[in-house]
């Protein structure tokens, strides 16, 4: 991985770590606080890519709607983790990005 991209992943890392806890952002908010608007995408390589035993809170991350965007037992630990820091939840099981929201 070349220096530029080292320096993107650190970005977006230090942006997901800046997300407080019992709080959540979307992909696209989470590359726009790291100074890569428009680079959504790339934060869910970034977070899909992390070594399992990393300290970065991934789970605080969904997409624009409020939706948990990863699958089977991955989804089932982020809706969990979400829950046990007071993340609430609509009954269309998105999270409720006004209150919980950035």
């Amino acid at each position: 991985m070349d220096l530029a991209m080292q320096e993107r992943w650190l970005a977006i890392r230090r942006a997901v770590e800046a997300i407080p806890r019992g709080h959540v952002a979307s992909y696209g908010e989470v590359a726009a606080m790291a100074g890569l608007p428009g680079r959504a995408r790339l934060v869910g390589k970034v977070l899909s890519s992390l070594p399992p035993e990393h300290a970065v809170p991934w789970h605080r991350v969904v997409n624009a709607r409020g939706e948990i965007r990863v699958s089977g037992s991955a989804a089932q630990r982020q809706r969990r983790l979400l829950l046990e820091e007071g993340v609430g939840f609509t009954a269309h099981g998105r999270v409720d990005m006004r209150r919980f929201g950035l």
